[in-house]
């Protein structure tokens, strides 16, 4: 009986840690398919190869963003489980025609790459289901277990973004086609155990038709916007997300032409930014914060990441991308769930949920601009320039979220528990 409790919750956190775990998989393979190409001696794909790299994340992110309320929509429509069940399997199909796409060559450059955005925009349809999973903890788990339930998104997330660069990287070295391959076999495993062990959730009387109008991502982001009281730490939320995607996507072109790195290299230094954020979300920041309080960390951890930003532009060898990569790990790990607190406490009771989904969604859009901007200035300017901005663009939100904090700096400190919201981060870093 005991099992039967525990499976629903089991295939919740495989599904969330395999869309992460796909995803870092292929991101740092992106721009060696793009390199591939490049083989054809085309000009254009060589001159541009950085903005190519960022269009292909920013199609994942896109499609994400808008299918999110959809699937959400449908999930209250149908149930959760056929939702889960078939995003789930259409990720695994995504990640079969993603691996093939080499293999496509002969037919011409064009046919590659419409293979390629055509398996990361179906990912990003299919894989925009975590709104779905987190209802299906919502309708499993009691009011008083809910944060614990919802903290396993947060785990597998975490778990998700730091063995995936490093699984695909190794399994990289027999073919760049075999991490989406195997990425496709680990969802498809996770189809089959959730079709025999997930029951539904929600009861058909509980169901509802949404209107269409309700599935409008961008509904979403107006009361967000409508909310004068977190304008600021909204604004400092979303320059630091813009900066970090933009890191995210770009990473391994830069540590390419700069250092000739491979996806190897590139895999371990992905799982070296994954074990820092884990280690400052699970374990420092619940250390640091009865100390410090959110405001102060949020600061510090905002300067932290400008350093490390400053530390990648300037590093002249490979292994200096090591102290700078765990800076910058450690200050996003800091301020990214700080952030996200104070906004929290900012809102009242009943709105918690409306205004922080709305904040995933502007987080969402800003994984969209991040890449495409890295990209185009990496081609226009340089392969630091991702970096030299990424630091500025932080120090500005540094001075948003300080302004917009000084208040609470300046009265008297009381312990601060660890807020429900840290435990359920979706941004591991």
């Amino acid at each position: 009986m005991e099992t039967n409790k525990r499976s629903p919750l089991i295939f919740i956190f495989l599904t969330v840690f395999i869309d992460l775990l796909s995803v870092g998989i292929v991101v740092p393979l992106l721009p060696y398919y793009v390199k591939l190409i490049e083989q054809a001696d085309t000009s254009w794909l060589t001159s541009n190869r950085a903005l190519i790299v960022g269009a292909l994340a920013a199609s994942y992110a896109l499609f994400q963003f808008l299918f999110s309320p959809v699937l959400g929509a449908l999930s209250d429509r149908f149930g959760r489980r056929p939702v889960l069940l078939i995003s789930l399997a259409g990720t695994g199909v995504s990640y079969i025609i993603f691996g093939i796409a080499d293999q496509l060559l002969p037919l011409g450059i064009g046919v590659v790459l419409a293979v390629l955005f055509f398996a990361r925009i179906m990912d990003g349809i299919t894989g925009a289901n975590i709104s779905t999973a987190q209802a299906y903890i919502a309708d499993v788990t009691k009011p008083e277990d809910r944060a614990k339930g919802l903290g396993l998104i947060g785990a597998a997330f975490g778990m998700g973004f730091m063995l995936g660069p490093a699984i695909g990287g190794l399994l990289s070295t027999i073919s760049l086609s075999t991490p989406a391959f195997v990425a496709a076999a680990l969802t498809f495993a996770n189809v089959i155990f959730g079709f025999f062990r997930l029951p539904e959730s929600l009861p058909v009387e509980r169901r509802t038709q949404v209107p269409f109008r309700k599935m409008n991502p961008i509904s979403r982001l107006n009361g967000v916007v409508r909310n004068t009281d977190i304008r600021p730490l909204l604004l400092g939320a979303l320059l630091i997300n813009f900066a970090f995607a933009g890191l995210q996507n770009n990473f391994a072109v830069f540590s390419d032409i700069r250092f000739g790195l491979g996806p190897t290299e590139n895999a371990f230094m992905f799982a070296f930014i994954g074990l820092m954020a884990v280690l400052m979300q699970g374990f420092l920041l619940r250390k640091l914060l009865p100390r410090f309080g959110e405001p102060r960390l949020a600061v510090m951890g905002l300067g932290l990441m400008t350093f490390g930003f400053a530390m990648i532009a300037a590093a002249s060898d490979a292994w200096m991308l090591y102290p700078a990569l765990g800076v910058l790990a450690a200050g996003s790990g800091m301020a990214t769930p700080s952030i996200t607190s104070l906004i929290s406490r900012s809102v009242a009771p009943e709105a918690q949920g409306s205004i922080l989904g709305g904040v995933q969604s502007f987080n969402s859009l800003m994984m969209v601009a991040g890449p495409l901007f890295a990209g185009v200035i990496f081609d226009l300017i340089g392969p630091a320039a991702p970096y030299v901005s990424g630091a500025l663009i932080v120090s500005a939100a540094g001075a948003v979220i300080t302004n917009a904090v000084r208040n609470q700096l300046a009265a008297p400190r009381q312990p601060v528990p660890v807020a429900p919201s840290l435990e359920v981060e979706q941004n591991p870093v």
